[in-house]
Protein backbone atom coordinates (compact mmCIF):
# COMPACT_ATOMS: atom_id res chain seq x y z
CA UNK A 1 0.00 0.00 0.00
CA UNK A 2 1.38 3.44 -0.84
CA UNK A 3 2.99 5.19 2.13
CA UNK A 4 1.00 8.40 1.68
CA UNK A 5 -2.23 6.42 2.05
CA UNK A 6 -1.00 4.78 5.25
CA UNK A 7 0.02 8.13 6.70
CA UNK A 8 -3.17 10.00 5.87
CA UNK A 9 -5.65 7.17 6.31
CA UNK A 10 -7.17 8.23 3.00
CA UNK A 11 -9.20 6.23 0.51
CA UNK A 12 -8.16 4.39 -2.62
CA UNK A 13 -10.89 4.57 -5.18
CA UNK A 14 -14.08 3.78 -3.30
CA UNK A 15 -12.52 1.77 -0.47
CA UNK A 16 -10.76 2.77 2.72
CA UNK A 17 -7.04 2.39 3.18
CA UNK A 18 -7.43 -0.63 5.44
CA UNK A 19 -9.77 -2.38 3.01
CA UNK A 20 -7.38 -1.59 0.16
CA UNK A 21 -4.58 -3.25 2.14
CA UNK A 22 -6.69 -6.38 2.59
CA UNK A 23 -7.44 -6.51 -1.16
CA UNK A 24 -3.74 -6.13 -2.04
CA UNK A 25 -2.77 -8.93 0.35
CA UNK A 26 -5.36 -11.31 -1.12
CA UNK A 27 -4.42 -10.48 -4.69
CA UNK A 28 -0.72 -10.95 -4.01
CA UNK A 29 -1.47 -14.50 -2.90
CA UNK A 30 -3.38 -15.09 -6.13
CA UNK A 31 -0.56 -13.56 -8.21
CA UNK A 32 1.96 -15.86 -6.49
CA UNK A 33 -0.30 -18.80 -7.23
CA UNK A 34 -0.69 -17.69 -10.86
CA UNK A 35 3.09 -17.28 -11.14
CA UNK A 36 3.65 -20.80 -9.83
CA UNK A 37 1.10 -22.11 -12.32
CA UNK A 38 2.75 -20.33 -15.24
CA UNK A 39 6.20 -21.55 -14.21
CA UNK A 40 4.78 -25.07 -13.86
CA UNK A 41 3.36 -24.89 -17.38
CA UNK A 42 6.72 -23.61 -18.59
CA UNK A 43 8.65 -26.39 -16.83
CA UNK A 44 6.40 -29.08 -18.30
CA UNK A 45 6.63 -27.49 -21.74
CA UNK A 46 10.42 -27.63 -21.37
CA UNK A 47 10.17 -31.30 -20.49
CA UNK A 48 8.13 -31.93 -23.64
CA UNK A 49 10.36 -29.76 -25.81
CA UNK A 50 13.70 -28.78 -24.21
CA UNK A 51 15.38 -25.64 -25.52
CA UNK A 52 17.54 -26.72 -28.46
CA UNK A 53 20.33 -24.17 -28.09
CA UNK A 54 21.95 -22.20 -25.28
CA UNK A 55 20.27 -18.88 -24.64
CA UNK A 56 16.81 -20.02 -25.66
CA UNK A 57 17.30 -19.44 -29.38
CA UNK A 58 15.88 -22.30 -31.43
CA UNK A 59 17.57 -23.47 -34.62
CA UNK A 60 15.47 -22.75 -37.67
CA UNK A 61 15.25 -26.41 -38.64
CA UNK A 62 13.76 -27.26 -35.21
CA UNK A 63 11.11 -24.56 -35.15
CA UNK A 64 8.43 -26.52 -36.99
CA UNK A 65 8.72 -29.60 -34.80
CA UNK A 66 8.80 -27.54 -31.59
CA UNK A 67 5.77 -25.53 -32.59
CA UNK A 68 3.75 -28.66 -33.36
CA UNK A 69 4.53 -30.17 -29.98
CA UNK A 70 3.80 -26.99 -28.01
CA UNK A 71 0.64 -26.31 -30.01
CA UNK A 72 -0.62 -29.79 -29.22
CA UNK A 73 0.18 -29.31 -25.52
CA UNK A 74 -1.68 -25.98 -25.47
CA UNK A 75 -4.72 -27.57 -27.14
CA UNK A 76 -4.76 -30.44 -24.67
CA UNK A 77 -4.70 -28.21 -21.57
CA UNK A 78 -7.00 -25.53 -22.98
CA UNK A 79 -4.68 -22.51 -23.14
CA UNK A 80 -3.23 -20.54 -26.03
CA UNK A 81 -0.09 -21.61 -27.88
CA UNK A 82 1.50 -18.21 -27.24
CA UNK A 83 0.98 -18.64 -23.50
CA UNK A 84 2.69 -22.06 -23.51
CA UNK A 85 5.51 -20.79 -25.72
CA UNK A 86 6.10 -17.76 -23.49
CA UNK A 87 5.97 -19.82 -20.27
CA UNK A 88 8.46 -22.34 -21.68
CA UNK A 89 10.96 -19.63 -22.69
CA UNK A 90 10.64 -17.78 -19.36
CA UNK A 91 11.11 -21.01 -17.38
CA UNK A 92 14.24 -21.76 -19.43
CA UNK A 93 15.71 -18.40 -18.41
CA UNK A 94 14.94 -18.87 -14.72
CA UNK A 95 16.07 -22.19 -13.25
CA UNK A 96 14.06 -23.00 -10.10
CA UNK A 97 16.86 -22.03 -7.71
CA UNK A 98 16.99 -18.51 -9.19
CA UNK A 99 13.27 -17.74 -9.13
CA UNK A 100 12.33 -15.22 -6.45
CA UNK A 101 9.24 -15.84 -4.40
CA UNK A 102 6.93 -12.83 -4.23
CA UNK A 103 8.03 -11.56 -7.64
CA UNK A 104 5.40 -12.06 -10.32
CA UNK A 105 5.84 -14.24 -13.36
CA UNK A 106 5.38 -11.07 -15.47
CA UNK A 107 8.48 -9.48 -13.93
CA UNK A 108 10.43 -12.73 -14.42
CA UNK A 109 9.36 -12.75 -18.07
CA UNK A 110 10.41 -9.11 -18.69
CA UNK A 111 13.81 -9.48 -17.01
CA UNK A 112 14.40 -12.77 -18.84
CA UNK A 113 15.58 -10.62 -21.74
CA UNK A 114 18.84 -9.77 -19.93
CA UNK A 115 21.43 -11.79 -21.83
CA UNK A 116 24.05 -12.48 -19.12
CA UNK A 117 22.93 -15.16 -16.65
CA UNK A 118 24.73 -13.82 -13.59
CA UNK A 119 23.58 -10.27 -14.25
CA UNK A 120 20.02 -11.42 -14.78
CA UNK A 121 19.90 -13.41 -11.52
CA UNK A 122 21.49 -10.55 -9.54
CA UNK A 123 19.10 -7.95 -10.96
CA UNK A 124 16.05 -9.92 -9.88
CA UNK A 125 17.38 -10.24 -6.33
CA UNK A 126 17.98 -6.46 -6.11
CA UNK A 127 14.84 -4.28 -6.39
CA UNK A 128 15.25 -0.78 -7.90
CA UNK A 129 16.65 1.95 -5.67
CA UNK A 130 13.97 3.32 -3.37
CA UNK A 131 11.61 0.40 -4.11
CA UNK A 132 10.79 -2.62 -1.95
CA UNK A 133 9.76 -4.85 -4.84
CA UNK A 134 9.89 -5.16 -8.60
CA UNK A 135 6.96 -3.89 -10.68
CA UNK A 136 6.36 -4.52 -14.39
CA UNK A 137 7.17 -0.89 -15.24
CA UNK A 138 10.42 -0.99 -13.25
CA UNK A 139 11.32 -4.26 -14.97
CA UNK A 140 10.61 -2.75 -18.40
CA UNK A 141 12.68 0.26 -17.44
CA UNK A 142 15.61 -1.96 -16.45
CA UNK A 143 15.30 -4.00 -19.64
CA UNK A 144 15.20 -0.86 -21.78
CA UNK A 145 11.64 -1.44 -22.91
CA UNK A 146 8.70 0.94 -23.09
CA UNK A 147 6.88 1.44 -19.80
CA UNK A 148 3.12 1.71 -19.34
CA UNK A 149 3.37 4.86 -17.20
CA UNK A 150 6.30 6.96 -18.49
CA UNK A 151 8.04 9.17 -15.93
CA UNK A 152 11.28 10.50 -17.42
CA UNK A 153 11.31 12.77 -20.52
CA UNK A 154 12.95 10.01 -22.57
CA UNK A 155 10.24 7.51 -21.55
CA UNK A 156 7.56 10.01 -22.54
CA UNK A 157 9.30 10.59 -25.88
CA UNK A 158 9.42 6.83 -26.48
CA UNK A 159 5.74 6.53 -25.62
CA UNK A 160 4.86 9.30 -28.08
CA UNK A 161 6.95 7.64 -30.81
CA UNK A 162 5.15 4.37 -30.18
CA UNK A 163 1.71 5.99 -30.35
CA UNK A 164 2.67 8.01 -33.43
CA UNK A 165 3.76 5.09 -35.61
CA UNK A 166 0.61 5.61 -37.64
CA UNK A 167 1.33 8.29 -40.26
CA UNK A 168 -1.96 10.11 -39.72
CA UNK A 169 -1.45 10.24 -35.95
CA UNK A 170 2.15 11.41 -36.37
CA UNK A 171 1.04 14.21 -38.73
CA UNK A 172 -1.60 15.44 -36.28
CA UNK A 173 0.78 15.34 -33.31
CA UNK A 174 3.52 17.13 -35.25
CA UNK A 175 1.16 19.88 -36.31
CA UNK A 176 -0.02 20.41 -32.72
CA UNK A 177 3.55 20.50 -31.36
CA UNK A 178 4.78 22.97 -33.98
CA UNK A 179 2.11 25.43 -32.87
CA UNK A 180 3.79 25.69 -29.47
CA UNK A 181 6.61 28.30 -29.65
CA UNK A 182 8.28 27.00 -26.48
CA UNK A 183 8.55 23.56 -28.07
CA UNK A 184 9.82 24.81 -31.42
CA UNK A 185 12.46 26.93 -29.65
CA UNK A 186 14.07 23.76 -28.27
CA UNK A 187 14.32 22.00 -31.62
CA UNK A 188 17.87 21.77 -32.97
CA UNK A 189 18.63 24.02 -35.98
CA UNK A 190 19.42 21.05 -38.24
CA UNK A 191 16.11 19.41 -37.29
CA UNK A 192 14.26 22.65 -38.01
CA UNK A 193 15.89 22.69 -41.45
CA UNK A 194 14.69 19.15 -42.12
CA UNK A 195 11.17 20.03 -40.93
CA UNK A 196 11.02 23.06 -43.23
CA UNK A 197 12.35 21.02 -46.16
CA UNK A 198 9.73 18.33 -45.65
CA UNK A 199 6.88 20.78 -45.10
CA UNK A 200 7.79 22.85 -48.17
CA UNK A 201 8.09 20.01 -50.69
CA UNK A 202 4.72 21.09 -52.05
CA UNK A 203 5.20 24.01 -54.45
CA UNK A 204 2.29 26.03 -53.06
CA UNK A 205 3.62 25.79 -49.52
CA UNK A 206 7.16 26.68 -50.61
CA UNK A 207 5.85 29.67 -52.56
CA UNK A 208 3.97 30.90 -49.50
CA UNK A 209 6.98 30.50 -47.20
CA UNK A 210 9.67 31.95 -49.48
CA UNK A 211 8.44 35.60 -49.53
CA UNK A 212 8.27 35.72 -45.73
CA UNK A 213 11.80 34.36 -45.43
CA UNK A 214 13.22 36.69 -48.08
CA UNK A 215 11.78 39.70 -46.24
CA UNK A 216 14.06 38.99 -43.28
CA UNK A 217 17.43 40.75 -43.89
CA UNK A 218 19.21 38.73 -41.20
CA UNK A 219 18.25 35.52 -43.00
CA UNK A 220 19.14 36.76 -46.48
CA UNK A 221 22.52 37.96 -45.20
CA UNK A 222 23.47 34.36 -44.39
CA UNK A 223 22.67 33.05 -47.88
CA UNK A 224 25.74 32.30 -50.01
CA UNK A 225 26.31 34.70 -52.96
CA UNK A 226 25.96 31.88 -55.50
CA UNK A 227 22.62 30.86 -54.00
CA UNK A 228 21.44 34.48 -54.02
CA UNK A 229 22.22 34.69 -57.73
CA UNK A 230 20.20 31.54 -58.38
CA UNK A 231 17.27 32.95 -56.40
CA UNK A 232 17.34 36.22 -58.35
CA UNK A 233 17.55 34.34 -61.66
CA UNK A 234 14.53 32.23 -60.76
CA UNK A 235 12.51 35.19 -59.48
CA UNK A 236 13.24 37.29 -62.59
CA UNK A 237 12.24 34.78 -65.24
CA UNK A 238 9.07 36.84 -65.67
CA UNK A 239 9.78 39.74 -68.05
CA UNK A 240 7.85 42.28 -65.97
CA UNK A 241 9.70 41.36 -62.78
CA UNK A 242 13.06 41.32 -64.57
CA UNK A 243 12.43 44.79 -66.04
CA UNK A 244 11.51 46.30 -62.68
CA UNK A 245 14.45 44.68 -60.87
CA UNK A 246 16.99 45.62 -63.56
CA UNK A 247 15.79 49.23 -63.62
CA UNK A 248 16.19 49.48 -59.88
CA UNK A 249 19.65 47.94 -59.95
CA UNK A 250 20.95 50.20 -62.73
CA UNK A 251 19.99 53.24 -60.64
CA UNK A 252 22.77 52.21 -58.25
CA UNK A 253 26.02 53.77 -59.61
CA UNK A 254 28.35 51.02 -58.39
CA UNK A 255 26.13 48.29 -59.82
CA UNK A 256 25.69 50.09 -63.13
CA UNK A 257 29.47 50.66 -63.44
CA UNK A 258 30.28 46.99 -62.79
CA UNK A 259 27.51 45.83 -65.13
CA UNK A 260 28.81 48.04 -67.96
CA UNK A 261 32.25 46.49 -67.54
CA UNK A 262 30.81 43.39 -69.19
CA UNK A 263 31.11 43.76 -72.98
CA UNK A 264 27.95 41.79 -73.71
CA UNK A 265 25.90 43.74 -71.18
CA UNK A 266 27.22 47.06 -72.50
CA UNK A 267 26.45 46.04 -76.11
CA UNK A 268 22.93 45.00 -75.14
CA UNK A 269 22.32 48.32 -73.36
CA UNK A 270 23.61 50.30 -76.37
CA UNK A 271 21.51 48.21 -78.71
CA UNK A 272 18.48 48.74 -76.50
CA UNK A 273 19.03 52.51 -76.54
CA UNK A 274 19.26 52.60 -80.34
CA UNK A 275 16.25 50.35 -80.68
CA UNK A 276 14.27 52.44 -78.22
CA UNK A 277 15.13 55.58 -80.23
CA UNK A 278 14.05 53.91 -83.46
CA UNK A 279 10.78 52.73 -81.95
CA UNK A 280 10.13 56.16 -80.45
CA UNK A 281 10.72 57.81 -83.83
CA UNK A 282 8.44 55.31 -85.58
CA UNK A 283 5.76 55.87 -83.00
CA UNK A 284 6.14 59.64 -83.37
CA UNK A 285 5.91 59.43 -87.16
CA UNK A 286 2.84 57.21 -86.89
CA UNK A 287 0.86 59.01 -84.20
CA UNK A 288 1.98 62.64 -83.85
CA UNK A 289 -0.06 65.28 -85.75
CA UNK A 290 3.08 67.37 -86.29
CA UNK A 291 5.06 64.48 -87.75
CA UNK A 292 4.62 65.67 -91.38
CA UNK A 293 5.98 69.14 -90.53
CA UNK A 294 8.94 67.57 -88.68
CA UNK A 295 9.65 65.31 -91.65
CA UNK A 296 9.66 68.35 -93.92
CA UNK A 297 12.10 70.08 -91.60
CA UNK A 298 14.27 66.97 -91.47
CA UNK A 299 14.32 66.86 -95.28
CA UNK A 300 15.32 70.49 -95.44
CA UNK A 301 18.07 69.84 -92.94
CA UNK A 302 19.28 66.83 -94.93
CA UNK A 303 19.26 68.96 -98.13
CA UNK A 304 21.28 71.68 -96.44
CA UNK A 305 23.72 69.09 -95.00
CA UNK A 306 24.23 67.57 -98.45
CA UNK A 307 24.80 70.98 -100.13
CA UNK A 308 27.13 71.98 -97.30
CA UNK A 309 29.13 68.74 -97.70
CA UNK A 310 29.54 69.35 -101.46
CA UNK A 311 30.48 72.96 -100.90
CA UNK A 312 33.01 71.97 -98.19
CA UNK A 313 34.58 69.40 -100.54
CA UNK A 314 34.86 71.86 -103.43
CA UNK A 315 36.27 74.56 -101.14
CA UNK A 316 38.81 72.18 -99.62
CA UNK A 317 39.90 70.90 -103.04
CA UNK A 318 40.21 74.48 -104.37
CA UNK A 319 42.44 75.29 -101.42
CA UNK A 320 44.67 72.18 -101.47
CA UNK A 321 45.12 71.25 -105.18
CA UNK A 322 46.97 74.48 -106.28
CA UNK A 323 49.62 73.70 -103.71
CA UNK A 324 50.63 70.55 -105.58
CA UNK A 325 52.40 72.77 -108.19
CA UNK A 326 55.26 73.45 -105.81
CA UNK A 327 55.35 70.00 -104.16
CA UNK A 328 54.81 67.19 -106.66
CA UNK A 329 53.62 63.88 -105.15
CA UNK A 330 55.61 60.70 -105.20
CA UNK A 331 54.48 57.45 -106.85
CA UNK A 332 52.98 55.92 -103.67
CA UNK A 333 51.25 59.17 -102.81
CA UNK A 334 49.74 59.42 -106.29
CA UNK A 335 48.40 55.85 -106.01
CA UNK A 336 46.79 56.67 -102.65
CA UNK A 337 45.23 59.88 -104.01
CA UNK A 338 43.87 58.05 -107.10
CA UNK A 339 42.20 55.49 -104.80
CA UNK A 340 40.54 58.24 -102.79
CA UNK A 341 39.48 60.07 -105.98
CA UNK A 342 37.79 56.83 -107.09
CA UNK A 343 35.94 56.74 -103.76
CA UNK A 344 34.92 60.40 -104.21
CA UNK A 345 33.75 59.73 -107.78
CA UNK A 346 31.71 56.71 -106.65
CA UNK A 347 30.21 58.79 -103.85
CA UNK A 348 29.26 61.55 -106.27
CA UNK A 349 27.56 58.99 -108.56
CA UNK A 350 25.66 57.66 -105.51
CA UNK A 351 24.55 61.19 -104.59
CA UNK A 352 23.31 61.89 -108.13
CA UNK A 353 21.37 58.60 -108.21
CA UNK A 354 19.78 59.32 -104.81
CA UNK A 355 18.81 62.85 -105.84
CA UNK A 356 17.38 61.78 -109.23
CA UNK A 357 15.62 58.55 -108.17
CA UNK A 358 15.27 58.67 -104.38
CA UNK A 359 17.09 55.33 -104.08
CA UNK A 360 19.70 55.49 -101.35
CA UNK A 361 20.62 51.80 -101.24
CA UNK A 362 24.35 51.01 -101.48
CA UNK A 363 25.40 47.97 -103.51
CA UNK A 364 28.13 45.66 -102.29
CA UNK A 365 30.90 47.03 -104.52
CA UNK A 366 30.18 50.64 -103.57
CA UNK A 367 30.01 49.72 -99.90
CA UNK A 368 33.46 48.09 -100.09
CA UNK A 369 34.82 51.09 -101.98
CA UNK A 370 33.46 53.55 -99.44
CA UNK A 371 34.99 51.49 -96.65
CA UNK A 372 38.36 51.57 -98.38
CA UNK A 373 38.48 47.88 -99.18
Amino acid sequence: MPEEIEETGGKVGSVSASRYAEIVAELRKLVETASRIQFTIGDYALEVEPMREYGGQERSDDLFTVKNSLFGLAEDIGVSYSMVKQARWTASRWPKEHRVEGVSFTVHRILAGIADDEERFEVLRTPPKGKTRWTPDEANRRAGRQVVKPVTPQEKVSAIHSLAQDEEVAATVTGDLLRRPAVVAQVKPEDKVRVVEELSREDEVAAAIAPDILRRPAVVAQVKPADRVKVVEELTRDETVATEVTTGLLRRPDVAFKAMSDDTARHQVNHAQVERGRQAREDFDRTSPIAPAIRAIDRSVEFLDLVTACHAFVAAAGRVVPGLREAPLGDDERVFVHENVARVRATLDWIETAVDTGKVDVDGELARLLQGE
